[in-house]
């Protein structure tokens, strides 16, 4: 046993869980989850898109547009060339079908190491309130691609983005079930304060992070 299982199961055997009664307590937790009534909330716009690319400009974050997921490698190739950055990078194996060799990128399909200086991802869902990115770690969104290159390009289907964590969070339980490992939110490049209260970009993280907005599937 290692140190996870131990501690799960002292935390298991504390609130009285068995395999028979294992079920009817995952139906506890979910009706009270479903249940939950929210508190005091921000009116938002009908128009998402928007809020959400006001927050993520606010936290640093640069924003393309495109019309359609196609237009994506193309749209990452001038985010590139316009900062002079290279054109090589890793890139989440979920967006795999994209063209990356006709737009003149040469991008591996696999997580990022520590020499990979660009990594492109998708996200589990944006929200608008705070500009923010959800991912969702797994085979083939691997957290690494967003965490450990200078530079991260993330694609934001505009389908996804909602109002705020609530939603979020509604949206994995109903879209994913059980948890991934690792779930994260991005709000901009990294950054610390920790210095003289100078606000310094990249300090553990990407230095930039660019958002291509996609409005259509």
């Amino acid at each position: 046993m290692n140190a996870r299982d131990d501690i799960l199961g002292r935390i298991r055997a504390a609130l009285g869980r068995s395999e028979r009664n294992r079920e009817a307590a995952r139906a506890d937790v979910k009706a009270a989850c479903d249940a939950r009534r929210a508190g005091p909330r921000p009116l938002f716009d009908a128009d998402l898109a928007a809020r959400f690319r006001c927050e993520a400009e606010r936290m640093s974050s640069t924003i393309d547009e495109v019309a359609a997921l196609a237009d994506v490698p193309a749209a990452v190739a001038r985010y590139l060339d316009a900062r002079a950055l290279r054109r090589h990078g890793v890139v989440w194996p979920a967006l795999a079908e994209l063209d990356w060799a006709g737009a003149g990128l040469a991008m591996e399909m696999r997580t990022a190491g520590d020499a990979d200086l660009l990594g492109i991802t998708g996200c589990f869902c944006a929200i608008a309130e705070t500009g923010t990115l959800m991912t969702c770690s797994g085979p083939r969104t691997p957290a690494a691609t967003s965490l450990l290159p200078e530079t991260h390009v993330a694609v934001v289907p505009m389908s996804r983005i909602v109002p705020a964590m609530e939603e979020a969070w509604a949206l994995a339980r109903s879209e994913i079930g059980e948890l991934p490992r690792a779930v994260n939110f991005i709000s901009g490049p990294s950054r610390t304060g920790d210095i003289e209260m100078t606000i310094v970009l990249g300090a553990h993280g990407p230095y930039r992070v660019h958002l291509v907005l996609v409005r259509g599937e």
